[in-house]
C-alpha cells in the first residue's frame, strides 16, 4: 500500500473519530434509548465507493476501536465491532450487485449493524426478549441510514477526496 493511500485512510479515520466525538457531545435525544445517526458512516460510505470494501473495513474497525477507547468502554467496543462487520458485509454485498442506490445501501448497512448489536445482546443478557428491541432500531435505521445515504452521495457527487 502506497503512503499516500496510507495517509488518505489515516485522514479518512480522524474524520470519521471527529464525527464520532460529535455524535458523543451533541446526544440527538430519540425515545428509544442507543439510537444515534452513524455521522461516521458517512465516512464509511464514502470509502466503500471510492476505494473499495477493504479499505472501509480498516477505517470502520480502527475507527470503532478508537472511539471505543476514548467515548466508550470495552463493552461498545465489541457491540460495535460485531455491528460495523455485518454491516459493511452486507453493504459490500448489495454495493457489488449495482441494483441499489447509496441510499439502499446505507438503510441496510444500518438495519444489519443494528441487528449485529441485539444479537451480541441477546447473547450477553442470555435473553432471546432483546429481539424485541430490534423493531425499534430498525425503524430508526431505515431513517437514519437514508439520511447517511444522502449526506454520502452529496459527498460523491463533488468528488471528495
Amino acid at each position: 500500500m502506497s503512503t499516500s493511500k496510507i495517509t488518505y485512510l489515516g485522514v479518512m479515520v480522524t474524520i470519521a473519530l471527529i464525527f464520532s466525538y460529535i455524535e458523543f457531545l451533541i446526544p440527538i435525544k430519540f425515545p428509544v434509548p442507543g439510537i444515534k445517526l452513524g455521522l461516521a458512516n458517512v465516512v464509511i460510505l464514502v470509502i466503500l465507493y471510492k476505494m473499495g470494501w477493504k479499505a472501509a473495513f480498516w477505517v470502520s474497525t480502527i475507527r470503532v476501536v478508537i472511539s471505543g477507547f476514548l467515548f466508550g468502554n470495552p463493552m461498545m467496543i465489541l457491540f460495535s465491532l460485531v455491528g460495523c462487520t455485518l454491516s459493511l458485509f452486507s453493504m459490500t454485498l448489495i454495493y457489488k450487485k449495482d441494483s441499489f442506490s447509496i441510499m439502499g445501501v446505507s438503510m441496510l448497512g444500518a438495519v444489519m449493524h443494528n441487528l449485529g448489536q441485539v444479537l451480541v445482546a441477546m447473547i450477553v443478557m442470555e435473553s432471546f426478549s432483546v429481539i424485541y428491541y430490534f423493531i425499534s432500531l430498525l425503524i430508526a435505521a431505515l431513517f437514519t441510514g437514508f439520511v447517511i445515504g444522502i449526506i454520502a452521495q452529496r459527498l460523491l457527487a463533488i468528488n471528495v477526496n
